[in-house]
């Protein structure tokens, strides 16, 4: 399964690191969180092998809604209303 990583947030200490996630096409999104929360540790020590921090950050995984907010605002602005207020 491929998977796109559209963002990471690291916490101010770099302690902890949120990668936010998603498998192309948006389907198995359930099935692929769930193997990379269970993998984590082994993809912690591929991430952090060149990196030098006295500590490797906490991986965490979440489902990046980057894409549905995108779709929603297109939404938004395609309905008549808005394209009536935009228009002006």
């Amino acid at each position: 399964m491929s998977i796109t990583v559209g963002e990471v947030r690291c916490s101010p200490d770099l302690k902890q690191a949120t990668a936010y996630v998603l498998p192309l096409g948006g389907q198995g999104k359930d099935v692929a969180l769930a193997a990379l929360r269970r993998n984590k540790a082994e993809i912690r020590h591929l991430v952090t092998k060149g990196m030098t921090l006295k500590f490797a950050p906490d991986l965490r995984f979440e489902i990046d809604e980057t894409f549905d907010k995108m779709d929603e605002a297109r939404r938004l602005f395609a309905d008549e209303h808005v394209r009536q207020d935009l228009d002006d």
